[in-house]
């Protein structure tokens, strides 16, 4: 018999979430909610209760060409962020940059996963083979991708630390309608004698479907616009690299406006990448120095914009690349943001210095933005392809 248990009516959760995950470990489904949608939930580990899942999606998955309902679609609900990358592996600069500006949200995405080393291969293949895309029984097929989502809902953030793998996620279709499944009704409507436990937390937050964004190596595709609109991850692919320094007055404007000509005249377009500057002991809002000012104006370059700021969590937590003008910046970055290791380094490849022009005559701030502009095209000229995300034709 199903048991509905209504999340907003009680003091303690943890009952609830012990009681859920008793269900899950013992091989039943049971529907839970997420930000966009209700979804019905089974045991990663447990290949009974994930054929059970297929069994209550089987009238949509073989559903004939006729037949207008939405295709039910399988999900693999990772418990975190740095979880994902044990699936996804960390070798691919679009799908990090998805992951790392994107999740916990509400982004479905889909990849091959076929690195050797990736987590996916522990799970059963039955459940490896149901969660694949495509209909060829093959899983070492080309043509299959698996479909990844890192939920932002506390009681399934709750449900996921108590478990020892991910989750499989059935997206109910909704019905002849094809409406969203955004409420336990819509969940009652169509399982209610399916399911032994249903958790009710009211309307989802956005009652829309998840954004599904289709990632190989550094090409990637929207196949489905939804909650995240496509201007959106538009911006979320770029890349973004920050020029740093001191003051962020001389050194590291002068580099975030010839790092943007170069990547004009390279990308042939004026935002392919988004490109920041920033000091480690800088205050808000100075202007770049005027001999900085003058020495890009005869390169047809403008400074007079330039709005000092200091290098924070809004920076780091974005960038994909992070130049120091020199070591000394560099570890100072490196002892607050210790995991950055692999994307802060010196402008100069020889781990030397740009010094400080402030103060300087202009000939020295020429001098200066001579040196970095040469730096910037040894980076450039090092960075791979896998840096630029290119975009396939849009599915829908």
């Amino acid at each position: 018999m199903l048991k509905i248990i209504d999340l907003q009516a009680a003091e303690d959760s943890r009952d609830i979430v012990h009681r859920t995950v008793q269900a899950l470990v013992e091989g039943q489904v049971v529907g839970v909610p997420t930000e966009t949608s209700y979804v019905l939930a089974a045991h990663a580990l447990c290949e009974a209760s994930v054929a059970q899942l297929y069994e209550l999606a089987e009238p949509t998955v073989n559903h004939t060409e006729s037949d207008s309902r939405e295709i039910a679609t399988f999900e693999l609900s990772l418990r975190s962020r740095e979880a994902a990358f044990d699936f996804l592996g960390n070798n691919c600069d679009t799908a990090r940059r998805l992951a790392q500006r994107c999740w916990p949200g509400p982004l479905t995405m889909e990849t091959r996963c076929d690195q050797p080393f990736s987590a996916l291969s522990q799970l059963p293949q039955a459940v490896q083979k149901l969660l694949c895309s495509g209909s060829d029984d093959n899983l070492a097929s080309d043509h299959h991708w698996f479909r990844f989502r890192v939920v932002n809902n506390d009681i399934l953030d709750q449900i996921h630390r108590y478990l020892s793998a991910p989750l499989v996620l059935l997206n109910p279709p909704g019905g002849a309608t094809n409406e969203v499944v955004a409420t336990a009704d819509s969940v009652l409507s169509q399982y209610q004698d399916k399911l032994p436990l249903l958790l009710d937390n009211g309307p989802t937050r956005y009652g829309g479907r998840t954004t599904v964004a289709r990632v190989n190596g550094h090409r990637w595709k929207l196949v489905r616009e939804g909650v995240i609109e496509r201007a959106a991850m538009n911006q979320f692919v770029k890349p973004v690299i920050a020029l740093v320094c001191t003051g962020n007055t001389c050194r590291s404007p002068m580099g975030e406006a010839l790092l943007r000509e170069a990547l004009r005249k390279r990308t042939g377009s004026e935002d392919a990448v988004r490109v920041v500057s920033a000091g480690v002991a800088a205050g808000a809002g100075s202007g770049a120095s005027p001999q900085a000012v003058a020495v890009m104006g005869r390169r047809g370059l403008d400074l007079t914009g330039h709005s000092s700021r200091p290098l924070d969590e809004s920076v780091m937590n974005v960038a994909d690349l992070v130049l120091t003008m020199t070591a000394g910046h560099r570890a100072a970055i490196l002892a607050a943001w210790p995991e950055m290791h692999d994307r802060v380094f010196t402008l100069r490849r020889d781990g030397g210095d740009i010094s400080d022009p402030v103060g300087m005559t202009i000939e020295v701030y020429q001098a200066c933005a001579d040196q970095i502009d040469a730096e910037l095209g040894k980076w450039l000229d090092s960075l791979g392809d896998d840096f630029f995300p290119e975009c396939e034709s849009v599915s829908e």
